[in-house]
């Protein structure tokens, strides 16, 4: 009888530390996420605790002086590794082109996209949606009532819903070798609370923001039934305060991941706001994750030209301090004089061979907790 009872004590005990252990685990906000997106999620909260992963924009397509060369890479061509994220952008979807906004064939990056999880690398997509109400501006229309004329019932709707569409058919098409789909953090509206883009703090109301993006997600979900989705909450950097930061927030049932964009314009020997600014706003974001559970990442970021010969070790590094962040994104290394900036110039965020910021960079990547592909590629994130 005795026996009897311990054994039902020992089942009980065994039953309970399941259902604790279950509901500590996390999962994304998509319920009917695959398989390969809730393990990538809920092994980028342990990776955290290990460091953060380097992401590059365009990584694989184009570098300073050279294009679409198999298996070429700036990052690499200077560490030996490539970056841990890849970042590609969707706009010119919308408009049934062949070639996205910085001129990279959706063909190849379908391929890039490929090679980076086959390699057990991690993706990242914005879109730089084009405007509806002023389409030669792109993105950076500020017509006031454009996020109003593509929400249920606006005159533009059916065409917001035809852009996801062929949104949703390119990410559908991003398959493993087994045929799974591939894992996707999906960075819309991004820079949410700066004024630049059409979709931004003064060209439409916060709630007209939430009802946009939950609308979008509810869309790509229940109506073009992707789940290999993590979705990603992306400010500018010009809030201060947690409430500042949540002003547009459309819920936690929507997000994933908590991100800001942040770039350095000065001389950061001269002048630190950078470091102590991102510090300080990661320090807000991570204080948010811990609430709500969620992860964060600096999804955009950068010096252009990168003239200070130490910006990732006495810069990049210290601005990231002890903030327990997944990821931070460099933005792009366009591959010649970019004719749309004023004046016409070069226009890279990571090093190249030669580039001032080389030795620097490698200091950076030998770091023990800035995780590039292979570190990355070794914790099997999608396993």
């Amino acid at each position: 009888m005795r026996q009897c009872f311990i054994k039902i004590c020992c089942l009980f005990i065994f039953i309970a530390f399941a259902v604790c252990s279950l509901a500590q685990q996390i999962f994304p906000v998509d319920k009917n996420a695959t398989k390969e997106t809730v393990m990538l999620y809920q092994n980028m909260f342990k990776l955290k605790e290990k460091g953060y992963m380097f992401g590059h924009q365009d990584d694989l397509a184009y570098g300073v002086n050279w294009a679409y060369e198999k298996d070429r890479s700036d990052v690499k061509d200077v560490t030996g590794d490539y970056p841990a994220v890849y970042g590609y952008d969707l706009s010119g979807l919308e408009e049934n082109n062949a070639n996205n906004i910085d001129g990279v064939p959706f063909k190849k990056m379908r391929q890039y996209i490929k090679e980076g999880y086959a390699r057990g690398g991690v993706i990242t997509l914005s879109w730089h949606f084009h405007s509806p109400l002023g389409a030669s501006k792109g993105a950076w229309d500020t017509t006031h009532g454009t996020v109003s004329s593509i929400l249920p019932g606006g005159v533009n709707h059916e065409l917001f819903k035809k852009w996801l569409d062929e949104g949703a058919n390119f990410i559908s098409s991003l398959k493993g070798s087994h045929g799974e789909t591939i894992p996707i953090i999906f960075r819309p509206f991004h820079e949410l609370t700066g004024s630049w883009f059409w979709w931004g703090k003064n060209e439409c109301s916060d709630f007209e923001f939430i009802t946009l993006f939950r609308f979008m997600e509810f869309y790509l979900q229940h109506e073009k039934n992707l789940h290999n989705l993590l979705y990603a909450y992306n400010t500018s950097d010009n809030f201060k305060t947690k409430e500042e930061y949540l002003e547009r927030y459309p819920g936690d049932d929507m997000v994933d991941i908590l991100s800001f964009d942040a770039y350095q314009y000065d001389d950061p020997v001269k002048n630190d706001w950078f470091v102590k600014k991102v510090n300080n706003l990661l320090a807000i974001i991570g204080e948010i994750a811990t609430e709500k559970n969620k992860l964060t990442a600096l999804a955009e970021t950068g010096y252009e030209a990168i003239p200070y010969a130490e910006w990732w070790t006495q810069t990049l590094q210290k601005a990231i301090g002890k903030n327990k962040i997944s990821y931070a994104l460099l933005w792009r290394n366009n591959y010649g004089i970019n004719q749309w900036l004023t004046p016409p110039r070069m226009h890279y965020y990571a090093p190249y061979k030669g580039q001032v910021s080389e030795k620097d960079f490698i200091k950076f990547y030998n770091q023990d907790n800035t995780l590039f592909e292979k570190k990355v590629s070794a914790e099997k994130l999608y396993q």
